[in-house]
């Protein structure tokens, strides 16, 4: 029943396994009052802390695996925060107690479009290792003219510092001007693969926006700085791809009920203000408002 330490932490929405393994070789992870090291493994009854806390395994077990779609925009840093101060992609990201979002992925700081978000540690890990093809598809628009080799080269692969890559699908949109725009998908996520090969042909870019992260898509509604809830379909076939289980129920499920009860208490709270608010005005009962009528009447000189 063991399991390696990082991925029980990262379960539990601590961080990626990037992070965690980065911690615990800083000595800030302790499993039964000891510091534990890379590699280690643990049972569920084994008390683990971080930075001095105790996580609640038990906790962690039940959280809901949550997944949001964050509508990135360009000068957004792909970090949890900046030295200087500058916009970060987690600033607009909705507050959750128990757990910390994840990036699936990163898109570097002139880049704008989808980017999702998940409290599972295990799940992000999964989906953004090397080996995991899944299709991301992009909005390029390019400057100057794009003729049919450099087309073929991009579609046939071109080779850039991290190896060869290739576009499997490449379709240019409609348009007049120095300025193209063409659909991009391939079947990596490498850091800036894109940009370096239209770079690789000498193609200058002026604009790139990621639309779709396999069947994801970012939903035309959602504006840019926006985030929304995956659905538990979507949530389950991000799952699916990885080889991890279904979940049973969404944070929307969870959501919309907690809504209905808010809504009770914002309606009750509401009435009970305009109630107050008419008293405290005089418009409520006779007494105040035979007073407020004596106070208003003019004085006359005897």
């Amino acid at each position: 029943m063991s399991e390696k330490l990082q991925k029980v932490l990262a379960r539990a929405g601590k961080g990626s396994r990037r992070e965690l393994e980065k911690a615990i070789a800083n000595g800030d992870v302790s499993v039964n009052g000891k510091i534990a090291s890379l590699g280690a493994r643990v049972e569920p009854t084994d008390a683990i802390r971080l930075s001095g806390i105790l996580i609640n395994l038990d906790e962690s077990q039940s959280l809901i695996c949550r997944v949001i779609a964050y509508h990135k925009q360009e000068g957004e840093l792909s970090t949890r925060k900046d030295p200087d101060g500058r916009d970060t992609i987690f600033d607009r990201l909705p507050k959750i107690r128990n757990a910390r979002w994840i990036a699936i992925g990163r898109l570097d700081t002139n880049t704008s479009g989808l980017m999702l978000f998940t409290t599972d540690g295990e799940l992000a890990n999964r989906l953004t290792r090397a080996k995991m093809e899944i299709d991301r598809e992009y909005a390029v628009r390019t400057f100057g003219e794009v003729d049919d080799k450099t087309i073929q080269h991009l579609r046939a692969g071109v080779q850039t510092d991290e190896g060869m890559s290739n576009f499997t699908m490449i379709k240019p949109q409609p348009g007049e001007g120095l300025n193209r725009w063409y659909h991009v998908v391939l079947a990596n996520g490498r850091d800036r693969v894109v940009r370096k090969m239209w770079d690789v042909e000498e193609v200058q870019i002026s604009r790139l926006i990621r639309l779709r992260y396999g069947n994801i898509v970012l939903e035309k509604s959602l504006p840019r700085g926006g985030w929304q809830d995956l659905d538990l379909a979507q949530i389950n076939y991000l799952r699916k791809l990885v080889g991890l289980e279904a979940e049973l129920e969404s944070f929307l499920n969870v959501r919309d009920e907690q809504r209905n009860k808010t809504a009770r208490i914002r309606r009750a709270v509401r009435k009970h203000s305009v109630i107050k608010n008419r008293e405290e005005s005089g418009r409520g009962k006779p007494a105040q408002r035979k007073k407020h009528r004596q106070a208003q009447k003019p004085r006359t000189r005897s």
